[in-house]
């Protein structure tokens, strides 16, 4: 069942950046499962658990509307040094400043629904304008940690300065 969000569910903070272990992810969404172990993988030989490491999700692309050989996602986890590897995971920052933040809790088969009201209803009753850079999410809770409906996402949109009205 869908979760309801209302305006007041939404806040707005400013975070700081964020120095992450990236693995980038471009093609079928299909196949991101492979991307995901790969970086489990990875982390497990850093001793990056998600408990001592936040794991996050930089969206480039909407699944919906972007052709699968075209679709992009990072997967990251905080880290302040990544070094060499072959798993294909590089040093990125998820780029701080004004965010609107959503909480998502439940499947991510869901998720799509709270990314559109962040934007459709949210954004467009607030003051506020989107900043160019891509939306992303940290995932608070998830499986096999905890059930499905259980798991706990924040949705961060970048935003930009407060409009302001002419004169």
């Amino acid at each position: 069942m869908p979760q309801a969000h209302r305006l007041d569910d939404v806040r707005v903070v400013d975070l700081a950046p964020v120095a992450v272990a990236c693995l980038p992810h471009v093609g079928d969404p299909a196949r991101i499962g492979e991307s995901v172990r790969r970086f489990i993988d990875w982390r497990r030989e850093r001793g990056l658990s998600p408990s001592r490491s936040a794991t996050w999700n930089i969206l480039h692309d909407d699944p919906g509307t972007t052709p699968p050989d075209a679709f992009r996602l990072d997967i990251c986890a905080t880290c302040d040094d990544v070094g060499p590897n072959d798993a294909g995971v590089v040093a990125s920052t998820i780029e701080g400043g004004r965010c609107a933040v959503l909480r998502h809790t439940g499947s991510d088969a869901l998720l799509g629904d709270a990314i559109r009201f962040l934007y459709a209803e949210w954004l467009a009753s607030s003051d506020e304008e989107p900043r160019d850079a891509p939306l992303f999410v940290r995932r608070v809770a998830f499986f096999p940690d905890v059930p499905e409906h259980e798991a706990v996402t924040d949705i961060y949109l970048p935003l930009a300065g407060r409009k302001v009205e002419p004169l």
